[in-house]
């Protein structure tokens, strides 16, 4: 059992409860590598160094708080079992080292919650309950069963056990890379910057932190300036979808915290591309929200030795191609064009000719005549082709002028204006 004597602070955790945690966490969670990234570097202006917690077990850094508070639980506790509200990483991470420790769990999960992420808290051992449309309702249920039971309530971030081990993260990044200017680390209700904060400028007392929000969720941002939030809306960072700053983690974070910048989900969905396609790393919104930051204001780290948490990986894969599809669009390697031609022999294999050789690869076709907007003897011709960039795409389109052919680009197939 870990057990971790809290030192006297004014915040929940203090640098000596961090380095306690590390070594309680040896051997239950990944010591995650912290890697230097040249080509977002390059992208960026800023030196560039990646702190991968999607390679945790369950993909995420909340392996870390939830192993810590489990532990942490005294024999009488175990048997009695835990329960948690999450409708992702945290859910999985409880599940996970609840099973390793033998203690019952069961998570409370909102009743939309996507079957696969249902599925793979169950498979890692924990009972799951739907439960309300909100992680908020979600609670209600979950202290209404906590208290039948007499159950150990695990909270996602408002804990001082979980900050402990979420600002193990912090240590590692300054023990391999002592000379950062900058750590940049998603926020959702504060558990893993605050810890963060916590350690790092008790090691660096002039490092920088910068939190990141999703625009639509910016509790954290009106938190620490005493504002209400306006929170709500479907967001690609659902792991940081946090309508409420933490009681524990809110004055860390006002404290010590040197800027929180909010990125919109056009920014979120270009970082997860990047980070796939440059970085060759899968990342789900949340994780991705560092590197969106960057891309967003790049004067502000230009220059500057940024570390970046990649705080998880769990991205649902329908989603994940989506995301990909569109990026090549945003980058005019996927065009649709719309031709409207005369419906007789020969033309379709006219314009596949010259379409090939402008060197483009045809996707999709859509041929179609009766659209009462072409003509009686004409047809609409919808074609999707590949191209090498933007400036190959434009050499397309004025050959198929040059042949005689009028084509529009369709917009609504692709993204009408690029964040690239």
């Amino acid at each position: 059992m870990a057990v971790i004597e809290k030192t006297p602070t004014k915040y929940a955790a203090s640098l000596e409860d961090i380095e306690k945690a590390a070594d309680a966490l040896k051997g239950h969670v990944v010591r995650t590598p912290l890697i230097a990234a040249p080509k977002l570097s390059a992208l960026t202006g800023a030196e560039v160094f990646v702190k991968y917690e999607n390679l945790q077990f369950t993909n995420s850094f909340k392996d870390r708080g939830a192993y810590l508070k489990l532990s942490s639980l005294n024999e009488d506790e175990r048997k009695r079992g835990v329960i948690a509200i999450s409708a992702g990483n945290h859910a999985q991470a409880v599940a996970y080292h609840a099973g390793r420790l033998n203690i019952p769990a069961i998570i409370v999960m909102p009743e939309g919650t996507p079957f696969v992420k249902v599925g793979n808290t169950e498979a890692l051992g924990a009972k799951v309950v739907l439960s309300g449309e909100t992680l908020l309702e979600s609670r209600g249920m979950a202290d209404e069963i906590a208290q039948e039971r007499n159950l150990t309530f695990v909270h996602p971030y408002d804990d001082p056990l979980v900050i402990t081990g979420q600002g193990t993260v912090g240590l590692e990044m300054l023990a391999d890379e002592p000379d950062l200017d900058m750590i940049v680390i998603p926020i959702g209700g504060g558990g893993l910057i605050a810890g963060c904060a916590l350690a790092a400028k008790a090691l660096k007392p002039e490092i920088e932190i910068i939190g990141v929000e999703a625009d639509l969720f910016p509790s954290m941002f009106h938190g620490v300036r005493g504002e209400q939030p306006t929170c709500g809306g479907q967001t690609l960072a659902e792991g940081i979808a946090v309508k409420a700053a933490g009681e524990l983690t809110l004055p860390i974070v006002r404290d010590l915290v040197s800027d929180i910048i909010l990125v919109d989900e056009t920014a979120l969905e270009r970082a997860i591309c990047t980070l796939l396609t440059i970085q060759k790393t899968m990342a789900e919104g949340a994780g991705a929200a560092g590197l969106a930051a960057l891309l967003k204001e790049p004067e502000r780290f230009k220059g500057k030795k940024v570390g970046l948490v990649l705080t998880g990986g769990n991205i649902d894969p329908r989603m994940l191609a989506s995301i990909l599809v569109r990026g090549l669009g945003y980058e005019e390697k996927i065009i649709a064009l719309r031709f409207t031609i005369h419906d007789q022999p020969g033309v379709l294999g006219k314009i596949s000719t010259m379409l090939g050789e402008a060197g483009a690869n045809i996707l999709e076709v859509s041929h179609r005549r009766t659209l009462l907007d072409v003509p009686a003897k004409g047809a609409s011709l919808d074609i999707v082709i590949e191209t090498k960039d933007a400036a190959h795409a434009k050499q397309i389109m004025e050959k198929i002028k040059a042949a005689g052919f009028e084509a529009e680009r369709v917009r609504g197939a692709e993204p009408s204006s690029s964040p690239y």
